[in-house]
Order: C-alpha cells, then structure tokens, then sequence
C-alpha cells in the first residue's frame, strides 16, 4: 500500500511538472498571439497583458494584403511537399536494404553517412552553392530542393534503419514460405508496421523544411523565391522590426500549416517516438 501511494505522489508531481512545462513552452505562443490582436504596438509597452487592450484583425488583413504570404505559402508547400516525397522515396527503400542485406562496404557507407551527417549544414552552403550555380540551380525550388533532400535523405535512412532493425525476420520469413511476393512482403507487412515510423520521420522533415531559412535566404536571390521562414526573417530584418502586431500576426499564420500536419499524424507519432533510432 505504502508502494502504491509513493507511486501515486510521483505521478501527481510528474504531472504537476508537465504541466507547469507546457504552460512555459506556451507563453512565448500567447505573448505573440496577444500582440497580433492589439492595435498598438504593445511588445515595447511596459505595461503588456495578455489580453489586448485594443482588439483588432486589421494585423492579420494586413498579412494577406500587403505582404506576399501567399506566395511564400505556395512555395514553402511545394519544397516541403517535394522534399518529404522525395526524402521518404529514398530514405526508406535504402534502410531497409541496409537492416536486412549483407553486402561488401555496408558499415563503411552508413558510418560515412552518420559522419556526414554529423557536420552542421551550414559548413557544406559555400561549396553547394558552387556546385549549383553553374547549373543554373540557384534561385530555384529544384536547387533547393536538392539540398534539403540531400540533408532529410539521410535522416529518413537511419531513423527507419532503426526500426527496420527492430520488426524480427521471422516474421518476413513465414510470410515468404506463405506464397508472399517481394512486393506484397513490404507493402502489406513492413509498411504497414512501420507506420508509426514514417509518421514521426515524415514530421520530422516537414519542420525542417518549414523553418529552415538560411539555405533559402542564401540560394534564393528574389523575395518571390522565399519560403516562409526566409520571407518572415527578411521582413523583420527590414520594414517589419517597427510593426511587431503584424509580424506576431504573420509568425501565428505560418504556425497553423505545420500544426495542421502535426495534429493529422499525432495518432501515430506516439508509438513512431519510440521506435525508431540509430542503430548499427
């Protein structure tokens, strides 16, 4: 009895913290949707609440009308789209090669891909944007689209590796001696196991491309090229900095397209968190 109480004091203080964590996590969401509701421009006011003193959409109107969100929005939409295909298309089909065949060179090229992996990005821009610019690539979705795959690929390939490793071969094997097909071995009984997986990986690079803006401020020349994030930071670098309302309310409507796609696969995220992983 006295076990049990302990274990219910821990789980009430558990849940006490939690929740005292998430409520941290969100202020920052509430401080800027607050300002992105008031006239004024309350983020230098001393004298800022959370409820707007004086309410208004005008902020939000002034997001769709005077900047080019939209546009931002399609082009944002189109890499993310693109990129999560073609990083799944990649990374997938080549974890599940790596988890279930033997071959010569195999632990050379994943312990290459980790280490490649390994180094900041940021340290690759000077020589991809010299291989690209002579092929005309700069400035353009596919450009971009070449780096951030490149980067996701990689990710995709190991996380799935991980649970690959996990789903046992006797399973594969009865359904082989079943009468199963190749084919129908990995679209009826690994996909489908995997699911959880592909769901937290697919999130994964959706969030990466959705926020990343240095690549994209870099490689894309023209304001009509930016993504979201780009146009966002070039904004508040400039005309924005003195109108914090409508970068608040620009900084929510970039929010919600992410959070659509979170809330669409949450159901199997949770499992997904768990099972995925690098593994050798």
């Amino acid at each position: 009895m006295k076990k049990r109480t302990r274990e219910n004091i821990g789980l009430v203080f558990a849940n006490i913290f939690l929740i005292l964590l998430c409520f941290v996590v969100l202020v920052p969401v509430l401080y800027a949707f607050s300002v992105s509701l008031n006239a004024d421009n309350s983020l230098l006011s001393a004298n800022f609440s959370f409820l707007p003193k004086h309410f208004t959409l005008a902020n939000y109107k002034a997001v769709f009308t005077e900047k080019p969100i939209m546009l931002w929005l399609k082009n944002s939409l189109i890499l993310a789209v693109v990129t999560l295909g073609m990083s799944l298309g990649t990374g997938i089909p080549a974890a599940y090669v790596f988890s279930r065949k033997e071959f010569p060179g195999r632990k050379a090229i994943l312990r290459t891909l980790i280490l490649l992996y390994a180094f900041p990005s940021l340290l690759s821009m000077t020589a991809l944007y010299k291989l690209l610019s002579p092929m005309g690539l700069i400035n353009t979705r596919t450009g971009l689209i070449i780096v951030y795959t490149g980067t996701m690929a990689v990710f995709a390939l190991w996380n799935m590796k991980g649970y690959f490793d996990t789903i046992p071969v006797e399973i594969e094997e009865a359904a082989m001696i079943d009468g199963t097909t190749p084919v129908q071995l990995v679209t009826r009984i690994v996909l489908p196991l995997a699911k959880p997986t592909i769901a937290v990986t697919a999130m994964m690079v959706l969030i990466y491309v959705w926020n990343e803006y240095i690549f994209a401020i870099n490689f894309m020349t023209g304001s009509d090229t930016y993504t979201l994030a780009a146009g966002l930071y070039s904004l508040q670098a400039t005309e924005m900095s003195g109108s914090w309302p409508i970068f608040a309310a620009a900084s929510i409507v970039v929010s919600i397209p992410i959070l659509i796609a979170f809330f669409a696969l949450q159901k199997n995220m949770t499992t997904g968190l768990t099972s995925g992983g690098v593994k050798g």
